[in-house]
């Protein structure tokens, strides 16, 4: 999977929690499928309006502190991030990231989906310092809660060996590289 690509996909899979009301339920799932579609489509200016409408629908339905809010705020993070729009990304993601912890506790697999991206707007604006500690602490989220070996955790540690190779750490990036590798193999050679 293309790096660029992982921080929203990952997000959107977070997001299908159905809203109280099934006409709303039904049009935010319609929403998050445009921006979806557009997404994979690289419109990622026809996808921010509708990001947009996805978000105040979440927020009037839900209220400001539920977890599909977080997941449209970052869903609208990822494209503006995508986009190089990094100051408006930034508070978005912040934001998600606080609501996952407080609605669904610090140890879920969202949380750790929210600190990768948010470590990856670190990384590309080459805050490395910031973006170091969100990686290892979404690593050992996803290890725990999904296992050493998910496809998930391999995302995480080739993000992580990116951010090593920038900082001239060769050595820790070639060996998680290398068990990322290993580990997508393994998927692979597993599948009939």
């Amino acid at each position: 999977m293309n790096k660029k690509r992982s921080g929203l996909v990952f997000a959107l899979l977070v997001l299908w929690v159905a809203l109280p009301a099934q006409a709303e339920s039904t049009e935010w799932e319609k929403l998050n499928a445009e921006v979806m579609s557009l997404y994979q489509q690289r419109q990622y200016e026809r996808a921010v309006p509708v990001a947009k409408k996805a978000l105040e629908l979440a927020e009037q339905s839900l209220g400001a502190d539920h977890p599909n809010v977080a997941g449209s705020l970052n869903n609208l993070a990822e494209l503006y991030r995508i986009q190089g729009q990094y100051k408006q990304a930034a508070p978005l993601y912040q934001r998600a990231l606080a609501i996952w912890e407080k609605a669904l506790g610090p140890e879920h697999q969202n949380v750790a989906g929210g600190l990768n991206n948010l470590a990856e707007l670190y990384r590309v604006q080459g805050q490395y310092k910031q973006a170091e500690p969100l990686y290892k602490r979404a690593l050992a989220i996803l290890e725990k809660a999904l296992g050493p070996n998910h496809p998930n955790v391999a995302q995480i540690l080739e993000n992580l060996a990116e951010l090593y190779r920038k900082t001239g750490r060769t050595k820790e990036a070639d060996s998680l590289a290398q068990r990322a590798a290993a580990m997508r193999a393994n998927k692979h050679s597993a599948m009939p």
